[in-house]
């Protein structure tokens, strides 16, 4: 029972949000609490809540802070050489923007973090998305594709989790992994490619000029911000970039392109004298995240405070900063505390653990011998309805011992657990895909409708070549 009632829930949420009859916050909310109860445990919703919270209050932290650590980074110019190096690059050819989209989504998540990365790309890319009309679900999409196939790296967490489930070398899962993934990646570019030419279609080729007349070139919408409302003027991109603002294409809510603006290459808040500071400031951080010195959160609270007391030393400059991004840290750390809620009730009244155990007995005794494969076509499933830490460590050991049952070892078990991270970054239990569609200002329906086929697609290219390559 608790089996059907746990991919009812999903189910349910997944429908909902889709077809646009509940915001992504309510059902987060109010569909657990309704199973909760639906399941007899609805005097402990509570007591799941709590610790749902508590599991992914760190989370919280981390995106908070970080919004507001790049938020700043942003305000000061530290990307503004990076987008005008993209825009030579993508000459408003749209096949070469979204191109550039995947290229720049890929690099950013070398540093392991998927908030970080898509902070970085939407804020670059969405300006030229927005003067040329394409549609922006093709933003959202690759670059959260393009990060799934890049959080397999042993920072990113998905290999961490398998390593320590299964007592092995995170080298071992991961390096022979590599070309599997390289074609991944360049299945994703590829990706950009067809669906950059079938935007350049639509929309035709312009120059550069033709893009950007009647404004300055730049730059860069702020992380803390809907961007696109910059009153002349003003020196910050403002407040208003909330989850859920759009349909996912060129035009929501009655905006004209012509109020369309970027921000001021001229703008206050620039500090090109701390620019080298900043740039510093900023490679010690994601070292310090890929070296593991401190927790996360940790790094980007100190992260934050030190950037805004020596690119604003004035209390009025911090508090206008903090006030500019605002509206960006509650919308997704709001997101954040309702995901807890039905992460809470899946794993507190055991429907996660019955899910999973309903999943691999269902798998005939004959497959046996093929486990690695199975384990991958699984992951595609699991790894979107589930938590990374809910499918590492609470089913992939029950798959590997199925697999070492039939002589599979327990290395090309967890090789194929990695596969299916391309659709997990678009799952709903993902906090960073929140940040990837309220700052492109898309629904989250209209994202999952477009990206989970590609993202799948991506998925089987990586497991079928690691099948090919003979890794899995």
């Amino acid at each position: 029972m608790l089996t059907i009632l746990g991919f009812t829930m999903i189910a349910t949420f997944l429908v909902l949000i889709m077809m646009k009859k509940m915001s992504p916050i309510a059902a987060l909310v109010l569909i657990p609490a309704l199973f909760c109860v639906a399941v007899g445990q609805g005097a402990k919703l509570g007591d799941y809540v709590i610790e749902g919270v508590g599991t992914l209050a760190p989370t919280a932290a981390m995106l908070m802070f970080a919004i507001v650590y790049f938020g700043v980074m942003i305000d000061v110019g530290l990307f503004d050489p990076v987008v005008r190096g993209i825009l030579r690059f993508c000459k408003a050819d749209p096949m070469r923007i979204v191109i550039g989209t995947a290229v720049l989504a890929a690099i950013v998540s070398l540093d392991g973090d998927g908030s970080t990365t898509f902070m970085i790309t939407v804020s670059a890319m969405y300006p030229l998305y927005k003067r040329l009309k394409m549609s922006l679900v093709v933003l959202t999409g690759v670059a959260a594709t393009a990060n799934g196939v890049m959080n397999t790296l042993p920072w990113g967490g998905p290999t961490a989790r398998a390593a320590t489930a299964l007592k092995l070398d995170a080298a071992d899962i991961f390096v022979p992994m590599i070309p599997a993934l390289a074609v991944g990646l360049l299945a994703v570019i590829l990706l950009a490619c067809v669906l950059g030419r079938r935007e350049r279609k639509r929309l035709g080729t312009l120059t550069l000029d033709e893009v950007l007349v009647h404004e300055p070139e730049t730059v860069l919408v702020g992380a803390g911000s809907g961007g696109d409302r910059l009153v002349k003027g003003t020196p910050s991109a403002g407040s208003g970039g909330g989850i859920g603002g759009g349909d996912g294409t060129d035009a929501e809510d009655g905006e004209k392109d012509e109020d369309f603006k970027g921000l001021d290459p001229n703008r206050s808040t620039l500090r090109p004298r701390l620019y080298w500071f900043n740039a510093g400031l900023t490679v010690a951080l994601l070292a310090a995240m890929i070296l593991e010195l401190m927790p996360i959160p940790v790094l980007f609270l100190l992260g934050a405070a030190l950037a805004l007391t020596v690119n604003f030393p004035h209390m009025p400059d911090q508090r206008a900063r903090i006030a500019a991004h605002a509206d960006n840290v509650l919308n997704v750390a709001g997101m954040v505390f309702a995901a807890a809620v039905f992460t809470g009730v899946l794993t507190g009244t055991g429907m996660v653990d019955h899910m999973a155990d309903w999943l691999v007995g269902a798998i005939p005794d004959a497959m046996g011998p093929h486990m690695a494969v199975v384990t991958g076509v699984l992951s595609l499933p699991l790894t979107y309805f589930m938590s990374n830490d809910g499918f590492y460590f609470g089913v992939l050991p029950v798959l590997a011992e199925a697999g070492a049952a039939h002589g599979v070892s327990s290395l090309e078990i967890a090789r194929a657990s990695l596969v299916g991270q391309p659709l997990h970054m678009s799952s709903p239990l993902v906090p960073a895909v929140y940040v990837l569609v309220g700052m492109a200002k898309v629904e989250f329906g209209d994202h999952t409708r477009f990206t989970v086929k590609w993202a799948v697609l991506t998925s089987l290219v990586v497991l079928g070549a690691g099948i090919l390559f003979g890794i899995i």
